[in-house]
């Protein structure tokens, strides 16, 4: 026999939709249950990059200080080559947050904060190797979800049922909520390589004719981020390890050598680049927020971010009315009309890059760089526009939910 729990609110994913909204909501004293498939949050090349938007959020809670006090590296420029041009591509030296910068910070140290602080609640449960495998619906409203367990099948019964299980996500599956592919023209390779005291101490994205390689700063190692076109990585696979290491080290002369490091494929993960997202975010009894609601391409290192302003959103419409009881169709409409348009904006820019940037840069042999990029190098004020867009985002957050203790 199942096991069973009742909350008022079941998030389903441990991400960093999960975790924001799970602490937001347990700190406005709404009774909450996270259910994280895995036991940790130790996984390697998930995103990493908190922007000026996230760290102004842990202001307004009152726990930037401690966050910054965990390892992390900043990035208050971002600079790259394209071709032949090198260049500084966003500025964030003068937004108006309090950190002008990126955060470079390994994803479980961010959501293991968030369930420290969590726990601080009486009301944050945090139930770890819980898979969400089915949802419990009566009377054409869903009621819970059942998750695998070490213990057997539980069953968690809830107001509100919150899918913020990712891009693969199992609730919006259930829910057969229906999901608009927008495509996209290429995968990403992500691996490391150790970092010397004589390598270049910012982050960098390299666009070379056929390549495109971003390098991201993590004290004494890059992590690596290479564009593949979609669908190509056996054909990469093919040419063998030495062709790739051979790749890369042509791409970034410094890290000469260095590649010998990356022994086999299996210290080279493969992200599928996927850009989607749902035509309605929701059922009764029932919301998807963060990649479960809208999949993300890697370009700008936005995800983490735009899924943390979801779950901020979520928490300010919802508190309130989820201790009245039951939310109707309408209210979890508010949140979709809240988000939707920051993500399609997002979106557009991603597959507006992807189609006419990325799609060029790997098919061509030789690059010039477009105007945009020509005046970015003669202009640096131009600078701050892809900062701000990058930094804040479109229409930016904040904390409305009062803490009850």
């Amino acid at each position: 026999m199942a096991q069973a729990i009742a909350t008022q609110c079941c998030v389903a994913g441990g991400g960093p939709a999960g975790m924001m909204l799970g602490f937001l909501l347990a700190r406005a004293g709404i009774d909450v249950t996270v259910l994280e498939k895995h036991a940790d949050f130790l996984r390697d090349f998930r995103g990493d990059t908190i922007h000026p938007s996230t760290l102004e959020l842990m202001h307004e809670l009152g726990l930037l200080d401690a966050f910054l006090k965990l390892p992390h590296s900043t990035a208050p420029t971002l600079s790259g080559r394209y071709g032949n041009l090198e260049l500084t591509i966003a500025d964030f030296r003068h937004l108006p947050t309090r950190c002008k910068y990126i955060a470079l910070m390994p994803q479980w140290d961010f959501l293991n904060f968030l369930a420290d602080h969590g726990r601080r609640y009486p009301r944050f449960n945090l139930l770890m190797r819980a898979e969400v495998t089915d949802l419990i619906e009566e009377g054409g409203r869903v009621r819970g979800v059942r998750a695998a367990t070490p213990d057997g099948v539980l069953e968690v019964r809830a107001a509100l049922v919150v899918g913020c299980d990712g891009r693969h996500s199992t609730v919006r599956e259930k829910a057969g909520l229906i999901v608009e592919e927008l495509g996209a023209p290429m995968d990403v390779l992500w691996f490391r390589v150790s970092r010397l005291s004589g390598d270049p101490e910012e982050t960098m994205g390299l666009f070379l004719p056929g390549r495109i390689l971003v390098m991201i700063e993590r004290g004494n190692y890059w992590q690596c981020a290479y564009v593949i076109p979609k669908g190509s990585i056996e054909d990469v696979r093919a040419r063998g390890i030495e062709s790739f290491r051979a790749a890369v080290e042509q791409a970034v002369p410094f890290l000469k050598g260095r590649m010998r490091e990356i022994k086999d494929w299996d210290q080279i993960k493969l992200l599928t680049v996927a850009v989607d997202r749902l035509k309605r975010w929701h059922r009764s009894g029932l919301l998807c927020i963060g990649d479960a609601a809208h999949a993300m391409s890697p370009i700008g290192g936005v995800g983490v971010n735009l899924a943390v302003q979801d779950a901020v959103a979520t928490a300010n419409i919802l508190a309130e009315p989820l201790r009245a009881g039951p939310i109707d169709d309408g209210t979890l409409q508010k949140v979709q009309d809240r988000r939707e348009f920051p993500t399609r904006v997002t979106q557009r820019v991603q597959v507006f890059l992807q189609n006419n940037v990325i799609r060029t840069v790997l098919g061509q042999s030789e690059l010039k760089p477009p105007l945009a990029l020509r005046l970015l190098q003669h202009y640096p004020i131009l600078r701050r526009i892809p900062a701000r867009v990058l930094g804040l985002g479109v229409r930016p957050e904040h904390i409305h939910t009062p803490e009850r203790i």
